[in-house]
């Protein structure tokens, strides 16, 4: 069994914002397989399936970003998985240009809170980890009001595509590795 899960903050006033695109690429998943995200468990929306002939569960951390650690290691102890192994998140980077993906089998949070977060509570940097990029703050921006933005108009066709790469990049380190996804999927687009 595998969790993979995309980090995000709740309720309507973040969707679409760049700090959510881990939720997003979480509901494309959920949309291509046909997993029903109905459950509340684990301080989490998640849904259950199978990607790539795997078990999943889906998770949408609902403790906002900063605690996204809270959800994901009550759901990692729940079904006693080993992060290194069956655990993917998937988060908003801002070193990377908007549309590209970086993904790694392990790293520090990189000044992420998020990833801090689980980082803290699952006492391992050790696990898969699809970052996508959404471009850095311009000069003289507040980081909080940048990653709580939205996406203009000009780069939603570069976020739709990076949110489908993620989701194959899933599906590739389910049906192979990660290192498989990484040789793939970290190319920089032309």
């Amino acid at each position: 069994m595998k969790i993979i899960a995309g980090l995000g903050n709740p309720t309507r006033e973040y969707e679409g914002t760049r700090h959510n695109i881990g939720f997003s690429v979480i509901d494309k998943l959920a949309e291509q397989y046909n997993i029903s995200m109905t459950e509340k468990k684990h301080k989490a929306i998640c849904g259950k399936g199978i990607i790539e002939g795997e078990k999943v569960v889906l998770l949408k951390p609902q403790t906002y970003m900063n605690l996204s650690g809270e959800s994901i290691g009550e759901a990692v102890n729940y079904y006693k998985v080993d992060p290194e192994e069956d655990l993917i998140v998937i988060y908003d980077d801002i070193d990377l240009d908007v549309g590209r993906l970086r993904i790694r089998e392990k790293g520090s949070a990189g000044g992420h809170n998020g990833m801090k977060n689980i980082i803290a509570h699952l006492g391992t940097e050790v696990f898969p980890r699809i970052r996508v990029g959404v471009g850095a703050k311009p000069k003289g921006w507040d980081l909080a009001d940048y990653v709580l933005g939205r996406f203009p108009k000009e780069e939603l066709e570069d976020i739709e595509a990076a949110g489908l790469d993620a989701c194959q990049a899933v599906a590739l380190i389910i049906s192979q590795d990660v290192k498989a996804a990484m040789n793939q999927m970290n190319v920089k687009k032309k």
